[in-house]
Protein backbone atom coordinates (compact mmCIF):
# COMPACT_ATOMS: atom_id res chain seq x y z
CA UNK A 1 0.00 0.00 0.00
CA UNK A 2 1.41 3.37 -1.04
CA UNK A 3 0.49 6.58 -1.93
CA UNK A 4 -1.16 6.58 -5.10
CA UNK A 5 -2.71 3.72 -5.14
CA UNK A 6 -6.39 3.38 -6.18
CA UNK A 7 -8.19 0.73 -3.34
CA UNK A 8 -11.80 -0.59 -4.11
CA UNK A 9 -13.29 -0.05 -0.33
CA UNK A 10 -15.78 -2.20 0.37
CA UNK A 11 -17.37 -4.18 3.79
CA UNK A 12 -14.97 -7.05 3.77
CA UNK A 13 -12.50 -4.21 4.55
CA UNK A 14 -15.00 -2.73 7.57
CA UNK A 15 -18.11 -3.16 8.39
CA UNK A 16 -18.55 0.67 7.83
CA UNK A 17 -18.65 -0.04 4.33
CA UNK A 18 -21.86 -0.70 3.76
CA UNK A 19 -21.89 0.92 0.78
CA UNK A 20 -18.45 0.62 -1.41
CA UNK A 21 -16.51 3.64 -2.03
CA UNK A 22 -13.13 4.10 -4.30
CA UNK A 23 -10.53 5.36 -2.16
CA UNK A 24 -7.33 7.60 -3.61
CA UNK A 25 -4.09 6.59 -1.31
CA UNK A 26 -2.60 9.95 0.03
CA UNK A 27 -0.42 8.13 3.03
CA UNK A 28 -0.26 5.27 4.79
CA UNK A 29 -0.31 6.53 8.73
CA UNK A 30 1.93 4.96 11.35
CA UNK A 31 -0.71 4.86 14.12
CA UNK A 32 -0.53 2.33 16.05
CA UNK A 33 -3.97 -0.55 15.80
CA UNK A 34 -4.69 -4.26 15.72
CA UNK A 35 -2.50 -6.65 13.85
CA UNK A 36 -3.68 -6.81 9.88
CA UNK A 37 -5.74 -3.52 10.11
CA UNK A 38 -4.18 0.20 9.15
CA UNK A 39 -5.37 3.69 8.82
CA UNK A 40 -5.52 5.26 5.71
CA UNK A 41 -5.31 8.57 4.78
CA UNK A 42 -6.65 9.75 1.47
CA UNK A 43 -9.84 10.85 -0.77
CA UNK A 44 -13.15 9.27 -1.37
CA UNK A 45 -13.78 9.83 -5.24
CA UNK A 46 -17.01 10.47 -6.94
CA UNK A 47 -19.04 8.97 -9.91
CA UNK A 48 -16.44 10.61 -12.01
CA UNK A 49 -13.53 9.62 -10.46
CA UNK A 50 -12.85 12.60 -9.11
CA UNK A 51 -12.00 13.76 -5.31
CA UNK A 52 -14.66 14.55 -3.28
CA UNK A 53 -14.54 13.74 0.16
CA UNK A 54 -10.95 13.78 1.80
CA UNK A 55 -11.09 11.10 4.50
CA UNK A 56 -9.30 8.97 7.61
CA UNK A 57 -10.16 5.67 7.31
CA UNK A 58 -9.61 2.64 9.50
CA UNK A 59 -9.53 -0.76 7.34
CA UNK A 60 -8.24 -4.63 7.25
CA UNK A 61 -5.20 -4.61 4.80
CA UNK A 62 -6.98 -8.06 3.75
CA UNK A 63 -10.35 -6.57 2.55
CA UNK A 64 -8.88 -3.92 0.18
CA UNK A 65 -9.00 -3.98 -3.22
CA UNK A 66 -6.12 -2.69 -5.25
CA UNK A 67 -7.48 -1.49 -9.16
CA UNK A 68 -4.24 -1.74 -11.10
CA UNK A 69 -5.86 -0.68 -14.56
CA UNK A 70 -6.57 3.13 -15.07
CA UNK A 71 -10.33 3.46 -14.26
CA UNK A 72 -11.90 6.19 -16.68
CA UNK A 73 -14.57 8.56 -16.39
CA UNK A 74 -18.44 7.17 -16.73
CA UNK A 75 -20.78 7.68 -19.66
CA UNK A 76 -19.44 9.83 -23.08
Amino acid sequence: MKAGDLLHVTRAASVQFTRPIFFRVIRVLDWPTYDGWCWLDGYELGPKMDAVTRRTIFVQLNGLQVKHEHLTHGGG
